[in-house]
């Protein structure tokens, strides 16, 4: 390699000892290796080719059609294995088109190392063609941290700063930009090292936490996506048991981190200020763990809890805990806190509280409703089949007719950006090896990543995609009315007619089919489910 004796030569003629010195791509494969991230995404340009000469045997590189389905995949696998995962994106353009993504990695907590590529420093000066000027600055402030490099023999060592600045809590995406002829510099070998990531909350604080929780009359729990993170599910229920506290789920949790067909379990909270106040009026103790307190979505107004009630929040970002508008808050893991409050006596019994109602059933129609069909697929999956979901205006119905049972079988986006479904599903699929994943998507919301149905067939993974099929962004009609329409008001760029999913998928590799008729709706999803590649069914609902 030219770049190689090159140095070499340099270094020779500077009286340099090369013993044991190797190159940036040499040093920074071993890193990732040892941090167990040997899985790459990516859609390459020409500044990042130099990383991929003379590529590792025991790597594998994840090709996705487009920038923002490489981060959505990785997203998806980064969650499924609980470790951070490494993207490789294209200079300024590149990490443009993955922004909305990364956006959402970030909203998600999703620990992620992504590189962007770009032009070599020897023509930096001259403004070269497809350089990214402000490359650190670009990204922000969607990513934890993010460096140019002084000197190539710096960038190992920058690698290694990004993957534990990635993992600590809370997770989150960094960025390290690196020019295209770094890679093949001579440096230091980078060894990886443990470094602590979790964050034991203040003992005297949790201490007083616990007090008020034994002293509360009606208890409530509200969980965020960190429960789920946090591996802390079986403690929260074990919690939740102790003291027979009602469970609802945060507004706008990207996980689930209770069984929804549990007693306890009394549902979800709406993104709205007034409605999760009534939700939670008679509770005088209200403890969110892993959870803001509280996430909106449209204007409110009058107190954040209900009057006469006390909040305490436990969660491991600072920021969330800094903008809280009330209450007791305590920062660090989930999984620990519960276990601290579990070391506490036993509580005064207390009665349960009120049982969630059940969903009534859901009648067959022609067009099928959103609700018949999560009704039955429901009652055709496997419970510990994995749901990736993206499908806004079907996610109250989901929440009522197809309930998640179990730890680690649910992923949403945090952001409310769309293009995170199909592609995280991918992610998730290669993360989570010989379990059925369903990635339940809106087909609005399939449309900002379809090709990751490509990258989907290209790997043959098990997963089905339910496209639900309403020909429309049904989200915007339901909003519309916040906003001062009516039902007399036309609505624009709402309509999504004649887009035939089917083919696009054939197109792109999968196997695919449509069904329309409710008679037939359960031995579709059947075949669909027990399809070992990926297939595609475009679900007409009303």
């Amino acid at each position: 390699m030219e770049d190689v004796a090159q140095d070499a030569a340099r270094a020779q003629a500077q009286g340099q000892s090369q013993a044991g010195r190797v190159t940036v791509r040499r040093a920074v494969t071993d890193l990732l290796r040892e941090f167990g991230m040997t899985t790459l995404f990516g859609n390459p340009g020409s500044t990042e080719l130099g990383l991929f000469l003379d590529f590792p045997a025991d790597f594998r590189y994840v090709l996705g059609l487009q920038e923002s389905v490489a981060v959505g995949m990785a997203d998806g696998y980064a969650q499924a294995t609980r470790n951070a995962a490494f993207v490789n994106l294209h200079s300024a353009v590149g990490v443009g088109h993955a922004m909305g993504a990364i956006f959402t990695a970030y909203r998600n907590r999703t620990p992620l190392v992504i590189t962007a590529g770009q032009q070599s420093r020897a023509i930096l000066p001259f403004d070269p063609f497809l350089f990214s000027s402000q490359a650190t600055e670009l990204p922000k402030p969607y990513v934890k941290w993010s460096i140019e490099p002084a000197r190539a023999e710096d960038v190992p060592l920058a690698i290694a700063r990004a993957c534990y600045m990635a993992m600590q809590p809370p997770c989150g995406p960094v960025l390290v930009s690196v020019p295209a002829d770094d890679w093949g510099r001579l440096c230091e070998p980078v060894r990886a090292r443990r470094v602590s990531r979790s964050i034991r909350p203040d003992a005297a604080l949790l201490a007083r936490i616990g007090e008020r929780l034994d002293a509360a009359r009606r208890p409530a729990f509200v969980l965020g996506a960190a429960v789920d993170r946090d591996q802390a599910w079986d403690e929260v229920v074990a919690l939740a048991e102790r003291h027979r506290a009602a469970v609802w789920t945060a507004p706008m949790s990207g996980r689930n981190g209770f069984p929804e067909d549990h007693p306890l379990f009394a549902g979800f909270l709406p993104a709205a200020r007034e409605r999760i106040v009534g939700l939670l009026s008679g509770h005088d103790f209200i403890l969110a763990l892993g959870a803001a307190a509280f996430a909106y979505h449209i204007e409110g107004e009058g107190p954040h809890i209900p009057p006469g009630s006390e909040l305490a929040q436990i969660v491991d970002d600072p920021n969330t805990l800094a903008w809280a508008p009330t209450g007791t808050a305590a920062l660090g893991s989930v999984r620990a806190a519960v276990r601290d409050l579990l070391d506490r006596p036993q509580p005064p019994r207390r009665d349960d509280p009120p049982r969630r109602a059940p969903a009534p059933r859901a009648a067959p129609t022609l067009p099928m409703s959103v609700a018949y069909v999560l009704q039955t697929l429901a009652e055709t999956r496997a419970p510990d089949s994995i749901v990736v979901e993206e499908a806004p205006s079907a996610r109250p119905v989901m929440q009522r007719h197809l309930p998640i049972l179990r730890a680690e079988t649910f992923y949403t986006m945090c952001s409310g950006g769309l293009g995170f479904g199909l592609p995280a599903a991918v992610g998730v699929a290669l993360g989570k090896p010989g379990r059925k994943v369903i990635g339940l998507i809106g087909d609005g919301s399939s449309l900002y990543s379809i090709q990751g149905l490509w990258s989907a067939a290209q790997l043959k993974l098990p997963i089905t995609f339910l496209i639900l099929k309403n020909r429309g962004y049904a989200a915007l009609r339901e909003f519309a009315p916040v906003y001062g329409f009516t039902a007399a008001d036309p609505l624009y760029g709402v309509d999504l007619p004649d887009i035939d999913f089917v083919a696009v998928a054939r197109g792109l590799g999968c196997e695919a089919a449509r069904v329309s008729d409710p008679g037939a709706l359960a031995g579709a999803l059947r075949t669909a489910l027990s399809a070992p590649v990926p297939f595609l069914l475009e679900i007409d609902v009303a």
